[in-house]
């Protein structure tokens, strides 16, 4: 039987949804889990605010209740880089249950030192300080700037790029970052263009979240296969 990992956007833009999808093509290879990426249609524009975060837990909880066979997936992945609701799908799911945020971090710490994180909006980065803080990572944060753009205007490519390569670029050169996390799920188009010109590795979360359920599901399938040999 195949593998599943179901990757929820939290949001409601299908945009956003389909950027994620795309920048997950390359964890897509013959035999491999299949990788479901679905828009939780009921979900604000934006998750910008706490109250935001707040808000989409019991609509989370829902959207799976709402379908038995999303409960039915290997590992699942929610898409926004504050983690709502995956403490309380945790919980409720039997599966692992992902939190991009978390994963962009713990992803982070063996690639370099320090490491900075390109937030959308600078009301963000208490939220996402509360977090490292909560990981006991802050002592690695170099630094944490913003772009100052909401999650629907992140498809303005040219205003994004210049505002991402120039907070990138100060990040690395006056924070000290050697490596960068993309602060949003919707920025994961900018993740291969920032890098080259950066010359340091940049994390998309999404990425970094799929990787680590694939790690599990491939592990779980390699001790199934030398349980069967042996038997």
């Amino acid at each position: 039987m195949s593998q599943r990992i179901l990757v929820i956007n939290p949001n409601s833009l299908q945009a956003v949804t389909d950027g994620i999808s795309s920048a997950l093509d390359g964890f897509r290879f013959a035999g491999g889990p299949d990788i479901q990426c679905e828009t939780l249609h009921s979900g604000p524009p934006g998750i910008e605010t706490q109250t935001h975060v707040d808000g989409i837990t019991e609509k989370l909880v829902e959207w799976f209740d709402q379908v038995p066979d999303r409960k039915r997936a290997d590992a699942v992945v929610v898409a926004c880089f504050s983690d709502p609701g995956v403490t309380a799908l945790r919980e409720s799911l039997p599966m692992p249950v992902f939190g991009i945020g978390e994963a962009s971090y713990l992803a982070a710490v063996p690639r370099a030192e320090r490491f900075g994180v390109i937030a959308i909006l600078s009301r963000s980065i208490p939220r996402h300080r509360r977090t490292q803080r909560s990981l006991g990572l802050d002592h690695r944060l170099a630094g944490e700037l913003a772009i100052d753009l909401g999650v629907a205007e992140l498809a303005s490519e040219e205003i994004v790029w210049k505002r991402m390569s120039g907070v990138g670029r100060r990040l690395r050169e006056e924070c000290g970052a050697g490596v960068l996390i993309l602060g949003c799920a919707g920025m994961a188009r900018y993740r291969g263009r920032l890098e080259d010109l950066l010359g340091i590795p940049v994390i998309d979360p999404t990425q970094a979240a799929v990787g680590m359920a694939m790690a599990v599901l491939l592990a779980r399938r390699s001790a199934g296969a030398t349980a069967r040999a042996a038997a």
